[in-house]
């Protein structure tokens, strides 16, 4: 089963991994995070109260799970960042080529 979904940045295992401390004294592995893809803009849109990202993501990218696309078009970690915001920031949908056979 896959964590996290094909598209995203996160799917592909990172390159770089770290062995830390935590705040416990925890031993753990850290993964290095990928840097942000640099995003063809769409344009901005002005949010309507109550409007939720992943229903914005599937009007403007066909994919209600690419809210997170959104998020880091906007330069934001979490999506809550943006439930304040009127005007939002939105990606071009990405284009899959599907393999055939």
């Amino acid at each position: 089963m896959a964590v996290f979904d094909p598209k995203s940045r996160y799917a592909k295992p990172p390159s770089e991994s770290y062995t830390v401390v935590d705040a416990r004294g925890r031993i753990v592995q850290a993964l290095a995070i990928p840097s942000a893809p640099v995003e063809t803009p769409l344009g901005d849109y002005i949010r309507k109260q109550g409007q939720r990202l992943d229903h914005l993501a599937a009007s403007f990218l066909s994919d209600p799970h690419g809210f997170w696309r959104i998020a880091e078009a906007n330069e934001v970690l979490l999506p809550d960042a943006l439930a304040e915001r009127e005007r939002i920031a939105i990606p071009a949908p990405i284009r899959i080529r599907r393999r055939r056979g």
